[in-house]
């Protein structure tokens, strides 16, 4: 298949990009300076010159502050550049591949959300990336809306300024005798190198709708942070945070996990454990002792 990967310098694109290329497919690469998802004009211009049976849109506006800050743009982005490319994939017959995320949720639920669970965002991020998903599920006749968690990946993050939480604990702990996190925020951090070779899978079938795509398991960030000094030997003291001590700027879901249970009725889940996940991270960054 031709596939284009939209945001494919990203953290997730980039690893898109090779699950996709290893499994003998030729990958389309749309960064953000040759391609915007705002501008359907110039979406579909980019796309009739590509010519794709499969586009995978990682791109998104994600740092959560700014989303906050600036609503309009944030929707202009999540929102109608989503609905873009809706529009683009019935008029050029292509599967879209829509990647959106857990924060559409409120945290209430106290146990893994699924599919069927009826979302309700505490920000503007969620919101806006919530109005994506139902241009996308409305509009699309053949697409996947992909809600994923928690990720970190070997390519540098642009609204991260090129960190993640694990790259940025491991700093911690070379440069701090002491690290406090909070362990009142629950999640399923996930390798984007999993969620890729999951999209790869998903590409064969045409069961269209909403997944889930997560490692299995939950952690608080406390215990993330634990397992990765754990993993790496860290010579760092760890210790639970006050919440008060990093009030956020912006309400988060406390609790944002995900089953795949869609993935699991179709047999076709591949994700691992999130501690499975993290030690192939630590491995190929060569952090692992």
């Amino acid at each position: 298949m031709r596939v284009a990967v939209i945001g494919a310098n990203g953290q997730l694109g980039c690893d898109v990009c090779k699950a996709f290329s290893v499994n003998g497919h030729e990958v389309i690469q749309l960064n953000h300076d040759v391609m915007e998802i705002t501008d359907l004009n110039l979406a579909k211009l980019k796309l009739e010159q590509a010519k794709p049976q499969v586009v995978v849109n990682t791109a998104a506006m994600h740092n959560v502050e700014a989303c906050e800050a600036n609503p309009l743009k944030a929707f202009e982005v999540n929102g109608l550049g989503a609905r873009n490319l809706a529009l683009l994939a019935n008029e050029l017959d292509f599967t879209l591949f829509h990647i959106s995320t857990d924060y559409v949720f409120d945290g209430t639920k106290k146990s893994p959300y699924v599919e069927t669970d009826c979302p309700l965002p505490l920000n503007v991020y969620g919101n806006t990336k919530y109005s994506g998903e139902n241009f996308v599920r409305t509009i699309a006749k053949k697409r996947f809306v992909v809600r994923v968690s928690g990720l970190y990946g070997t390519n540098p993050c642009r609204a991260k300024a090129g960190s993640n939480f694990v790259k940025l604990m491991l700093r911690l702990a070379t440069e701090r005798d002491e690290v406090r996190i909070v362990d009142d925020e629950v999640l399923t951090p996930t390798f984007t190198e999993d969620i890729a070779r999951q999209l790869v899978q998903m590409s064969k079938i045409d069961q269209y709708g909403l997944y889930h795509v997560t490692a299995q398991g939950e952690c608080s960030w406390y215990e993330f942070a634990a397992k990765i000094f754990e993993l790496t030997r860290a010579k760092v003291k760890l210790s639970i945070a006050d919440p008060r001590e990093f009030v956020a700027k912006v309400a988060r879901p406390k609790y944002s996990v995900l089953e795949n249970s869609n993935l699991q009725k179709l047999g076709i889940d591949l994700m691992p454990d999130w501690e499975e996940g993290l030690r192939k991270y630590l491995k190929e960054i060569n952090a692992l002792n």
